[in-house]
């Protein structure tokens, strides 16, 4: 795509029926619009329509900030979950750590190399461990210790500095607390965590070890949306790697590492791309 030219991205679901895609390209052609990707799914069980349609905002009769009342009527005769993005917005990302750092790391040189088009604009962390990783790449850091004690206070605190910094996307880069529920309904499906796949075999600290002393054949990773129910949001990616009795924990965990670093890193562009529309707690990721 040509990055000199910005584009609109449509993300509907709504019943399946006759029609949805010949009034939504209808309404794009009709508007002198140049669609450069189109998409769509069905899901057979709940007869439910998911469609991802992107077009040229260059010779578009609808100025951008009119598309959204302009295509609501369609909206309304199809009963759709919409929401419209366009592809020259850079997203504000807090990042969130601990101590362990090859996400953190991946994730900024990413986005340093324009691999990922956003903006990280503060790591928050509950340790000081990873202030010079920040510090490295010119991003604000701030510790804030969490307080068994004092859940709700750190609580607001956090969700002031997210709407001080205009955050659009939380990206828990290995962050081993629990995030409270008020900020999970503030940013519903905006709150993007990684972790191993043990899940639920192997919970608890030492994962690595656990699967070691147990002789595993495969271990993995998974990225998902953060929700009140932990460790059960809707799941973005997933990756594996074999693994056998010749590898020790030292093993595991770099192949681990390796692993958590690239599904969370896809996992973020797959949201910056806006490829994902969630259902239930299921997402459909289009191409």
């Amino acid at each position: 795509m040509n990055k000199e030219k910005p584009t609109a991205v449509l993300l509907l679901s709504c019943p399946d029926t006759r029609g949805i895609v010949a009034e939504v390209s209808r309404y794009i052609f009709e508007n002198n619009g140049n669609i450069i990707h189109s998409d769509q799914h069905t899901d057979r069980e709940t007869s439910t329509y998911f469609m991802r349609i992107e077009w040229e905002l260059d010779g578009f009769r609808v100025p951008r900030g009119g598309i959204a009342a302009s295509f609501d009527s369609i909206a309304r005769m199809f009963k759709m979950n919409w929401s419209l993005h366009f592809s020259d917005c850079r997203p504000k990302i807090a990042v969130f750590v601990s101590k362990t750092d090859h996400c953190l790391y991946d994730l900024l040189l990413r986005i340093k190399s324009g691999e990922l088009a956003a903006d990280v604009v503060t790591v928050i962390a509950n340790h000081e461990d990873l202030k010079t990783v920040a510090d490295y790449f010119s991003i604000p850091f701030r510790c804030l210790p969490s307080d068994p004690a004092n859940k709700s206070a750190d609580e607001a605190l956090t969700a002031g500095l997210m709407d001080e910094m205009g955050i659009d996307l939380i990206v828990l880069a290995r962050y081993m607390q629990i995030i409270g529920e008020g900020l999970v309904g503030k940013y519903k499906n905006r709150i993007i965590n990684i972790h191993h796949s043990f899940l639920p075999a192997f919970v608890g600290a030492k994962p690595y070890h656990q699967a070691y002393s147990r002789g595993v054949k495969i271990i993995g990773a998974t990225s998902h949306y953060v929700t009140a129910e932990l460790d059960q949001g809707p799941i973005i990616a997933q990756d594996v790697a074999q693994v056998s009795h010749r590898d020790s924990v030292e093993d595991l965990i770099r192949k681990g590492k390796n692993l958590e670093k690239n599904v969370l890193s896809r996992a973020v562009q797959l949201h910056l791309e806006n490829k994902i529309v969630v259902f239930g707690n299921k997402t459909v990721i289009f191409d």
